[in-house]
């Protein structure tokens, strides 16, 4: 297993997080400076939202984002929802995703929520059983989405 710090992330984390995330959306285009920096400080300064990193030398390689919701249903209980879920293309499969994850699942243990929610795209088989083998199980609860037009 590569030697990796997972941690909560700083504000001086943002170019290499942006970086990072051209690894899940690589067509995406680039953010503008303004609107990353005004994003990422309110990421970092909410108290419902921590964006989680692993850093292996100098260099961030895996990272989610994990929302801590708050509820009024399960007897006031909170709901955490990860997002955002990524690898460094070149640290893929050394354990570096599934230690983000379990220090996100950490966090909403903590924060007493219920239950984690996780939502993927990918239909790759290796895809799924990376999720389930950090703990989350398929077919729970269906899934929708509607996006903006």
């Amino acid at each position: 297993m590569t030697e990796a710090i997972v941690r909560s992330a700083a504000a001086n984390d943002l170019p290499e997080v942006l970086n990072l995330y051209r690894h899940l959306h690589p067509h995406d285009p680039q953010l503008e400076t303004a609107t990353a920096e005004r994003v990422w400080s309110t990421l970092l300064t909410s108290s419902f939202m921590t964006v989680i990193v692993a850093q292996a030398a100098e260099l961030l390689v895996s990272s989610c984002t994990l929302a801590i919701v708050p509820n009024l249903s399960r007897g006031g209980r909170s709901y955490g929802v990860i997002e955002n879920v990524v690898t460094h293309a070149n640290y893929r499969r050394l354990g570096l995703g599934r230690r983000v994850l379990a220090h996100g699942l950490d966090v909403a243990w903590q924060a007493d929520c219920y239950k984690v929610l996780l939502a993927t795209g990918s239909k790759r088989e290796t895809t799924l059983r990376f999720y389930e083998g950090a703990g989350f199980r398929r077919g729970g609860k269906t899934y929708f989405e509607v996006r903006r037009p």
